[in-house]
């Protein structure tokens, strides 16, 4: 069974960085885009950046010149290096993926998300 697994969350001041990686366990056929989404208290989620298979990319107003969205398609594991980090930036960040798993038609996964906090 294909899952996302994330890891790298925590507390952070203003100003500082982390690092979130989200991985793929299990057979994948293909993966077509993965992406990180943000969900803060009391607000919608929202898409923080996303890759494409080909390596195209896309960021959210918010975060563009701060964080980086990355994937090593060789161990199917994408990474989110957030820099500058602001105390808006405080949400649950989760991974996204669509994809197609050995045997299974293509489908959109979910990882459980990890709690990003900015604060002094």
């Amino acid at each position: 069974q294909v899952q996302l697994v994330e890891s790298g969350g925590g507390l952070v001041q203003p100003g500082g960085s982390l690092r979130l990686s989200c991985a793929v366990s299990g057979s994948v056929y293909m993966i077509y885009t993965m992406a990180w989404y943000r969900q803060a208290p009391g607000k919608q989620r929202e898409l923080v950046a996303q890759i494409t298979s080909g390596g195209s990319t896309n960021y959210a107003d918010s975060v563009l010149g701060r964080f980086t969205i990355s994937r090593d398609k060789s161990e199917n594991t994408m990474y989110l290096q957030m820099n500058s980090l602001k105390p808006e930036d405080t949400a649950v960040y989760s991974c996204y993926s669509d994809m197609r798993a050995t045997g299974q038609w293509r489908n959109t996964y979910w990882g459980q998300g990890t709690q990003v906090t900015v604060s002094a």
